[in-house]
């Protein structure tokens, strides 16, 4: 995959201490990695990077929303998503991703991307099952919701439970109250 020039950070010139950077990803973004499942993309990346004699340590929190397709509904809505990600960069012998939290670069490397990161706490974020937030309060008025409510199993009230059960089993029902 093609890496993304804005979210390659050239760490070599920088002075040892905390460096901000931040980034607004929109749709553009997702494309770049074929994802298809949001609509519109909305978020803002705060980049804290810490750079320390020996090694790296950025602090990701990003914060915004995301246009996605209900699961019960299909009807579109903005999902509010923040995460926070913390990540070492360390010098190593070869390059290593292997650990989550641990990201080992070859030495003489001078600058790291972070698009991956950006992509994977987005994906992450948001809820594994997406539901509009009208019908969790009632307010969505839908042909899919009107369809399922009519299509549903209805409950029967207490008495006509007890119509329904076959006449032989109250004499049954009679052998354990004659105690």
């Amino acid at each position: 995959m093609k890496l993304l020039k804005e979210f390659t950070i050239p760490f070599v010139g920088l002075k040892v201490g905390k460096h901000h950077f931040e980034y607004k990803v929109e749709q553009a973004f997702f494309e770049h990695f074929e994802y298809e499942d949001f609509n519109d993309v909305n978020i803002n990346v705060d980049l804290i990077l810490e750079k320390k004699s020996t090694l790296l340590e950025l602090h990701f929190k990003i914060s915004g929303w995301v246009n996605i397709n209900c699961d019960l509904t299909n009807e579109a809505f903005n999902q509010p998503i923040e995460n926070e990600f913390d990540l070492v960069v360390k010098f190593g012998d070869e390059y290593n991703d292997e650990n989550i939290d641990i990201l080992i670069v070859p030495h003489g490397t001078y600058e790291v991307n972070i698009q991956q990161y950006i992509y994977e706490l987005t994906i992450l974020a948001v809820p594994i099952k997406r539901i509009h937030p009208g019908v969790e309060d009632g307010t969505l008025d839908s042909e899919i919701l009107d369809k399922l409510e009519e299509l549903s199993p209805k409950l029967k009230d207490k008495k006509e439970k007890e119509e329904d059960i076959d006449p032989r089993w109250n004499t049954l029902k009679k052998l354990l109250t004659d105690k």
